[in-house]
């Protein structure tokens, strides 16, 4: 059994594309996937699973909410390894999780402008690119940053976006399920 975690993109944000957890870990289960946990509902989901191919998993999770919701939602597709790596590689201070954002990227962007990113942000508002990760540190918060705003103009990729926090509790989960 292989332990995965699926960060599910733009579900339940402004009453758009409504997945209830309950439901979603129902759907999972029904499908043969082993202990399922969701955390808040931003769409993080953690279970144990036969299926080795990571890109089966992401279809099939995808496909589910698509057959049940009508939509189909971008699933990124992360081991528990891959998840701690994201929390080790972090170059900003986690003193104050609401400020340290981490945006997984499905694969690097096709065009980065990141001198444009940079002439908008705040001061002491900075990001960085770790591999699949793009690091954020936004310390007037992530509502009232231009950065978060206008990232989508900057770096054009496929990207979902967690704070540190979710994150490290979504570890948290996987560890559980790892031993």
């Amino acid at each position: 059994m292989v332990t995965w975690i699926v960060l599910l993109r733009g579900i339940n944000i402004g009453g758009h594309h409504i997945v209830p957890m309950k439901r979603l870990r129902e759907l999972l289960e029904n499908a043969g996937l082993s202990h399922v946990q969701t955390y808040i509902q931003s769409g993080n989901c953690v279970f144990r699973s036969e299926i080795e191919d990571r890109d089966r998993i992401g279809k099939t999770v995808s496909g589910l909410i698509e057959g049940e919701f009508g939509f189909r939602p971008t699933a990124f597709v992360l081991t528990p390894d891959e998840l701690e790596a994201a929390i080790t590689s972090n170059p900003f201070p986690a003193d104050n999780p609401k400020f340290v954002h981490l945006q997984f990227l499905a694969e690097p962007p096709a065009k980065a402008d990141f001198d444009g990113l940079r002439a908008v942000a705040q001061p002491g508002e900075d990001f960085a690119l770790t591999g699949d990760v793009l690091y954020l540190y936004l310390p007037h918060g992530a509502g009232r940053s231009p950065v978060a705003q206008k990232l989508g103009q900057f770096v054009k990729a496929d990207m979902t976006g967690r704070n540190i926090a979710s994150v490290m509790k979504i570890a948290e989960l996987a560890r559980g399920l790892t031993g």
